[in-house]
């Protein structure tokens, strides 16, 4: 408290902090002692349902990745780069299975909401985002694309470049998840397992040393 109070420039050091070591170690206001024991009540409450929640959540964190493996897409899925077995799972259940559900690449990234509304009228063209959209997939796709930086030379270079042109962190990471979701296209349209190298190697800036497959 003294050292506080000459930081402060504060006088009088020795008689300022006994008074307010006092004040700290003195009798507090308080409640009656009901409202006490009806707040003490609902604390644990809150605590036992909290912790059976956690239970239930480790519960079904097992049975996806159990189950989830067994889906004939799961290899391609996991691949994929920021993707794991309980992302991919999210993903892949808010894209569904069908493979005739998307017309193309662009069909699909329509879907997922990463890919902007362009309208051109004469000279205007105007270019907004999909706010009408899949939150649970958006959501999913937007994990993806930021774990993605850490394991993807490709998606790091990409996030870099956008981040120099002066986009904000946001705006490039939908511009990333809209990239991964017609890759992701590509490889269940042709069943190929990802790959760094062939997924990017069409920018320029991407390094072609040390490329993780």
């Amino acid at each position: 408290v003294s050292a506080v109070l000459k930081h402060a420039g504060r006088r009088k050091i020795t008689d300022r902090a006994t008074a307010i070591l006092a004040a700290l170690r003195g009798e507090q206001l308080g409640r009656p002692l009901a409202v006490t024991a009806a707040y003490a009540a609902a604390a644990r409450a809150l605590t036992a349902v909290i912790i059976t929640l956690n239970q239930q959540v480790k519960a079904l964190h097992s049975e996806v990745e159990e189950n989830f493996g067994q889906h004939p897409d799961a290899e391609i899925y996991l691949s994929q780069p920021g993707l794991g077995r309980i992302l991919g799972a999210r993903v892949l259940a808010e894209f569904g299975d069908d493979p005739h559900r998307y017309r193309d690449g662009k069909a699909r990234r329509n879907y997922a909401a990463t890919s902007p509304i362009t309208r051109a009228s004469g000279k205007r063209k105007l270019v907004a985002a999909r706010f009408v959209h899949n939150a649970r997939l958006v959501d999913a796709l937007n994990g993806q694309a930021f774990a993605s930086l850490r394991v993807s030379e490709g998606a790091r270079a990409f996030y870099d470049e956008q981040r120099a042109n002066g986009h904000e962190h946001n705006d490039v990471l939908r511009r990333l998840a809209n990239r991964l979701v017609g890759i992701l296209h590509g490889c269940l349209k042709t069943r190929t397992p990802y790959n760094d190298q062939t997924a990017w190697s069409h920018r320029e800036k991407l390094p072609r040393s040390g490329l993780a497959a």
